[in-house]
């Protein structure tokens, strides 16, 4: 550790608490909350533990925010431009004097606004959950299991070099696999977490050998030293990496194209989304904070920390752009026919992080052109906020209706008044429209596509006009449309407790937009300043206002519309309806090619060939040894004949034979 932990937490602690341990106990305490729940939370805290927890979730929240006020207005700024700093870094694994794996906490633009971001979306997911999981039989597991994902998040975010990173990536894994599978007696979510857990597998070995090449070139694991030796054109760590390749590819490129392999497993972009949506099996909640803050935008978070080695690869951006347009076109197409409601909110997440990704794969390094790089941060930090919003929101129509299906709502708004207003934020902010917070962040990604790839900006203008029809289609089918008729005693939204999430988050949609982002986190720390431009955003605010009275067209009353649109696309809206039977392609390649065509003969080779030999083997021993116990059979005159008989044998060798 240096003296840089000595500096005081804005002098608020007067027992002298410095930034070291400040910044050590933001992910500690949900790990403490992990530990405690799970090993002592069913026996001594089972009335206590979301209680516990949340209070712990706060404390973190409360340091992230005073982290994040200090960094950004205090000593985070040298000469005008925001510094990386390493507060607490110290050795691991030694491997040899010039390679080891080190363990640190880095602080810089990116790192401070996830932790600000992480904190306060988990926070509002405990609080809602105090409610919404009430009764659970396995409630303290419930809120343990949120303590580690927290925490592997935080870990993740604070990662000083690309192995702890990975560690960390692994665990949000891991506890993303035990919060899908919940409910563990379901066997969809069963069948849920174990296809999430299994995708992301083999995206994470692309990201494991991408990690590798990497750190064999740069010869360093340390994100700092590792982007300086590869973003010099003169190094020899840089030169040498750009010299070799492979099939005629760069091994920068390989190594950066894997590492995004790993992203777009976890943040579920085309074609490894399809855990995605079957995510879905777990609690509401949890939906709500891997969707919003965690798990889904950590592959954007890894682009955007290795930036600066991506923006030396065209073909990488390029790789990265392509992908990100796809996802965010494929899926809300989707969306646009799902019928179940957090499934449209998964599909809109899988569109809304493309528009994150392709917006850094048509970004610049400095100035203007970085335009990309802090549009696409402005948006994971705004898309938080209300995505988190839509999920509680859903959390609170099911809640109250018990059920996920579009068919059994409408009329909810006279039943859910607060619930139908903070959902209605949160449709205005990610369609886009002024004054919410959606509008100021898509507009800088339309904006730096438009001025780097006019093809990708036109199919994002597209797409985010079919955001609108699919977000408002969504909102008046549960909202409008027919009249509920409520079946016994209606219980109401679900209290204070589960309404106060839905509100700040509701605030944070409106008003996020007017924060100046560009002077916070951009592509290479310096301040960008970013204008409005009227004549621009008539675009996109007219073909959001086209999709939303569209959606008002077709589902505020209940008519025949939908259903006769529907049949008139045919075969389109069935292949979108289906998500284009890409699990059916994944099952067919999965169960008829690689179980029928390698499985079955690797199974035969290794039963009849591998076990045949071994079992020989073990079969002649016991033949000779059948044949040889005859011999112990443990009866004196039998042992006499064998003496006599050798005696007489040796007699004759040595008399007649042997002269």
């Amino acid at each position: 550790m240096n003296e840089f932990l000595q500096i005081k937490l804005l002098g608020i602690f007067s027992l002298g608490m410095n930034l070291g341990w400040a910044l050590l106990m933001i992910p500690l305490l949900p790990l403490l909350g992990f530990l405690s729940l799970g090993l002592f939370g069913k026996k001594y805290l089972k009335q206590s533990a979301g209680i516990f927890a949340t209070l712990l979730l706060a404390a973190s929240a409360f340091l992230s925010l005073h982290i994040a006020y200090g960094y950004f207005f205090k000593y985070g700024k040298l000469e005008g431009a925001y510094q990386k700093i390493i507060p607490i870094q110290f050795t691991w694994l030694q491997f040899s004097p010039g390679l080891s794996i080190d363990l640190g906490i880095l602080l810089d633009p990116i790192s401070v606004m996830m932790l600000v971001v992480v904190t306060f979306i988990s926070l509002m997911v405990h609080i809602y959950s105090l409610a919404y999981m009430k009764g659970e039989e396995r409630y303290p597991t419930y809120y343990s299991f949120l303590g580690l994902f927290t925490f592997s998040m935080l870990g993740l975010v604070m990662a000083s070099n690309i192995f702890q990173l990975y560690i960390f990536w692994e665990l949000v894994g891991v506890s993303s696999f035990l919060l899908i599978g919940y409910y563990y007696d379901r066997p969809s979510a069963v069948a849920a977490c174990k296809k999430a857990f299994i995708i992301t597998r083999f995206a994470d070995l692309g990201f494991l050998i991408g990690i590798l090449i990497l750190s064999f070139y740069g010869g360093t694991l340390d994100f700092n030293s590792l982007i300086e030796k590869l973003t010099s054109t003169n190094s020899t760590e840089f030169k040498t990496i750009a010299s070799a390749s492979f099939v005629g590819i760069s091994a920068l490129t390989w190594a950066l194209v894997l590492v995004f392999i790993g992203g777009a497993g976890k943040s579920a972009l085309f074609p490894l989304h399809v855990w995605l949506p079957d995510a879905m099996e777990g609690p509401t909640p949890v939906s709500a904070l891997i969707h919003a803050a965690t798990m889904v935008v950590a592959g954007v978070f890894l682009v955007a920390r290795l930036f600066p080695v991506f923006s030396m690869s065209e073909v990488a951006l390029k790789v990265v752009s392509i992908i990100g347009i796809i996802s965010a076109l494929f899926a809300a197409v989707i969306a646009c026919t799902q019928t179940d409601i957090k499934r449209v909110l998964a599909y809109s997440t899988m569109s809304q992080i493309g528009f994150m990704m392709f917006s850094l794969g048509v970004s610049g390094q400095a100035g203007e052109s970085g335009l990309g790089f802090t549009a696409a941060m402005f948006h994971l930090f705004t898309h938080a906020l209300f995505k988190a919003l839509l999920f509680l929101g859903a959390g609170s129509v099911i809640h109250f209706i018990h059920s996920n299906e579009m068919k059994d709502m409408g009329g909810l708004r006279k039943y859910l008044p607060i619930t139908h207003i903070t959902f209605l934020i949160a449709c205005l902010a990610i369609s886009g429209m002024p004054p919410f917070a959606g509008f100021f962040s898509k507009e800088e990604i339309l904006l730096a596509a438009y001025h780097h790839n006019a093809t990708i900006y036109w199919i994002a203008l597209a797409t985010s006009g079919l955001t609108s029809f699919y977000m408002f289609r969504l909102y008046f089918s549960i909202f409008w449309n027919k009249e509920y008729i409520a079946h016994g005693e209606v219980h109401g939204e679900g209290g204070f407790v589960m309404m106060m999430p839905l509100i700040l988050l509701s605030l944070g949609a409106a008003a996020a937009g007017f924060i100046p982002f560009g002077h916070f986190v951009t592509a290479d720390g310096n301040l960008l300043e970013s204008a409005f431009h009227l004549q621009f955003s008539i675009a996109p605010v007219a073909l959001g206002l086209l999709g939303i009275f569209t959606a008002m067209w077709m589902y505020k009353k209940q008519n025949n519309r939908p259903d006769t649109i529907a049949h008139s696309m045919n075969s389109f809206y069935k292949l979108a309806y289906h998500k284009f039977y890409l699990d059916e392609l994944y099952l067919f390649v999965t169960k008829k090619i690689l179980f029928n065509l390698i499985g079955k003969p690797a199974a035969w080779f290794d039963k009849n060939v591998v076990n045949g030999l071994v079992n020989a083997t073990g079969n002649s021993t016991v033949f000779i040894s059948e044949k040889m116990k005859g011999f112990q059979s443990g009866k004196v005159q039998q042992y006499a004949i064998y003496f006599l008989a050798g005696v007489i044998g040796l007699a004759v060798l040595f008399i007649y034979i042997w002269k």
